[in-house]
């Protein structure tokens, strides 16, 4: 039921906004010309691509074609709280979208880790100039830059394979480093 709602809602506003539209051409005095020469304007009316079948349909297409802007507006808000939709363009995609997510959320939290990150917790400053030895030859750092991984303490590597990340958190903690592997 809900989807069927959505949809005579999705219609009722693509109906709206090709009425609005051929109105807004129609309203312009002068029509805009292209540098082709082209006029952005339909010099002749359209003709519908789908006939009309309903008496209905016309009935309702005629009377949106009667609307200003502002009860254009109303209308769409309207439409919004009795049908619970929203009329924003990319509303339909994310509903379809949040709608697959669900399963493939399950999928991935099956699937093992591979990436792994080392954090650096802690660096006792007996033992800071060890673990710039170690962290500059782990991260081919300079010097400098070493220092200041190890006087800011953080992530050190980041989506690394498990034998990297544990090799690298061995040597820091045989220099008196502390920190994790996540």
């Amino acid at each position: 039921m809900a989807r069927r709602s959505s949809l005579a809602s999705v219609l009722a506003l693509v109906a709206l906004a090709s009425t609005l539209a051929s109105w807004c051409f129609r309203s312009c005095k002068q029509p805009i010309v292209f540098v082709s020469g082209f006029s952005a304007v339909p010099r002749h009316p359209r003709v519908p691509a789908v006939a009309m079948q309903s008496e209905k349909v016309d009935a309702i297409v005629a009377s949106l074609k009667e609307l200003t802007l502002l009860e254009a507006s109303e209308l769409v808000k309207a439409i919004e709280e009795t049908f619970g939709v929203d009329a924003s363009a990319s509303g339909g995609g994310m509903m379809m979208m949040a709608a697959l997510a669900g399963p493939a959320e399950e999928a991935e939290e099956k699937v093992e880790k591979t990436e792994f990150d080392l954090i650096l917790k802690e660096v006792p400053k007996d033992k800071k100039i060890a673990c710039i030895k170690v962290v500059r030859t782990l991260l081919e750092l300079g010097l400098k830059e070493a220092k200041e991984r190890v006087d800011d303490p953080g992530k050190l590597m980041e989506a690394q394979p498990r034998a990297k990340v544990e090799e690298a958190m061995k040597l820091l903690m045989e220099a008196g480093a502390k920190c994790e592997i996540v």
